[in-house]
């Protein structure tokens, strides 16, 4: 319970009561979570008090708010490793989640500026555009724009990227093996557009992926940019002293 004379603040006395609960499997994922005046009255503090705990936990990513509708403990966010090269659908594969993408563009376009330097190309050259909408067990996890380049990338035009995997079709049909990679991940707001696709709310944070991936001759082949929910995607790596 909540006791109003231990130094600890009220909020962070709250906010450590319903964490509980969420560890504990009284409160299960997707379960609506008691309102701001249910909890103002059940601890008998203010809903000031009520509020500051659960926008800390939303931040935190155990709850998620839905205007008009409510608060839910949110779903248990899918880890992604950073010691192996693999694509989204592998590593979904690996978690046991069924993976799936929506193409939203895939066409022949001029690269931005930071494409041509990570692809190492001439302006006049072209590359093909593959943005997908990446999903997870039907759910929208990231949005996924990919710059190709290499002799016949023109060819990916006529494939299924819905159904397939990149870095499988690359393997199998056009013997590019991606090899290595380096890859830059940050913080962001995302924006307006990304709110839309990846159906989260305005102000909402998304983790930016920036990554360069070799192929087998160790020519970069694809520059991809990345923008992932952050209250459903983490990134870890195992770290060693030397």
């Amino acid at each position: 319970m909540i006791n109003k004379n231990y130094p600890l603040p009220i909020y962070f006395q709250l906010k450590e009561l319903l964490r509980e609960k969420i560890a504990a499997g009284e409160w299960n994922p997707g379960d609506m979570v008691p309102s701001e005046r249910e909890l103002s009255e059940q601890y008998d503090i203010s809903r000031m008090t009520a509020r500051q705990a659960l926008h800390e936990l939303a931040n935190e990513g155990l709850l998620r708010r839905e205007q008009g509708r409510g608060t839910f403990v949110a779903e248990p966010k899918i880890e992604h490793g950073l010691t192996r090269l693999t694509g989204f659908t592998e590593d979904m594969e690996a978690r046991g989640l069924k993976p799936g993408a929506k193409v939203v563009r895939l066409e022949l376009a001029k690269a931005p500026i930071l494409a041509l330097q990570a692809l190492q190309m001439t302006p006049d050259e072209d590359v093909v555009l593959l943005e997908r909408l990446r999903l997870a067990g039907g759910e929208p996890i990231a949005l996924e724009t990919c710059y190709l380049h290499f002799n016949g990338v023109q060819n990916l035009l006529n494939e299924d990227f819905e159904n397939n995997s990149l870095y499988h079709v690359l393997t199998e049909k056009y013997h590019i093996t991606p090899t290595r990679a380096e890859q830059k991940i940050g913080a962001d707001l995302s924006t307006h557009r990304e709110q839309t696709l990846l159906k989260i709310e305005e102000g909402s944070p998304v983790l930016r992926n920036k990554r360069i991936t070799f192929n087998q001759w160790e020519r970069p082949f694809e520059y991809t940019e990345s923008a992932y929910r952050a209250d459903r995607y983490v990134f870890h790596a195992d770290l060693t002293s030397l």
